[in-house]
């Protein structure tokens, strides 16, 4: 039987380096992006990029601008700012996009349903989410058990980052030689700015102080990664 996964797609750190280890394990991947108007709109164009470049299948761009009109954010309204990063933050942030994850991995679902894939990948993650309560392990869990009911079919969700910090997954794309493809060619800034980004806001920030730890202690970092996720 072909090993068919779908990964959601964002053209950012996390998804890019989800897509590069699914590349290693299917024997086919598809890519998903969706077009809701975001404010850093330019990582679909982005996404197109990276998903040929690296070698995916096909990639689909989903647009899902009903989203944009129903979801208040940051990332959705150029009259609310990103918010620079503060430690002293608490509360849900307001570059939260409300259901974004709930539509986002339904779709997905939808879809490898057509493409008869095994797995819908996604590069959500608990360890270092930003106060997103979409990004939780336990909602991964639900969404994912509603979605088989409702299909009848077993596809899972597989979140390879998920209990990885983001040192850890600076390491995961180091250890499939692509560390410069990550930093270099993707859009995790909530400014919209390629590779390194603002510096600014709080992705940037987790961004660049786990390439920080990751360049202090390589071995250690890998050596953790490793033992999280059974690579050899």
């Amino acid at each position: 039987m072909t090993k068919r996964a779908v990964v959601v797609f964002s053209g950012g750190q996390d998804s890019t380096t989800c897509l590069i280890q699914a590349l290693s394990l299917y024997d086919e991947v598809h890519c998903v992006t969706f077009d809701y108007g975001q404010r850093h709109r330019a990582e679909i164009d982005i996404a197109r990029a990276l998903a040929s470049q690296l070698g995916a299948k096909a990639h689909k761009v989903l647009d899902v601008g009903l989203l944009n009109e129903l979801a208040v954010s940051s990332l959705t309204r150029d009259n609310i700012a990103v918010p620079d990063y503060d430690a002293s933050a608490s509360g849900i942030p307001s570059t939260f996009v409300p259901g974004r994850n709930i539509l986002f991995l339904t779709l997905a679902a939808i879809y490898a349903y057509q493409v008869g894939a095994q797995a819908v990948i996604t590069g959500v993650c608990e360890t270092d989410f930003s106060g997103y309560p979409d990004c939780r392990d336990e909602f991964v869990k639900a969404l994912n058990h509603a979605i088989v009911l409702g299909i009848a079919r077993d596809i899972q969700f597989v979140t390879p980052l998920m209990w990885l910090n983001k040192a850890e997954t600076w390491a995961l794309a180091d250890h499939y030689h692509h560390l410069d493809t990550v930093r270099n060619q993707t859009l995790t800034c909530y400014n919209g700015i390629q590779g390194d980004g603002c510096g600014h806001c709080a992705a940037c920030h987790l961004r660049a102080n786990g390439l920080a730890h990751y360049q202090q202690d390589r071995v250690g970092v890998m050596a953790s990664m490793k033992r999280k996720t059974g690579l050899q």
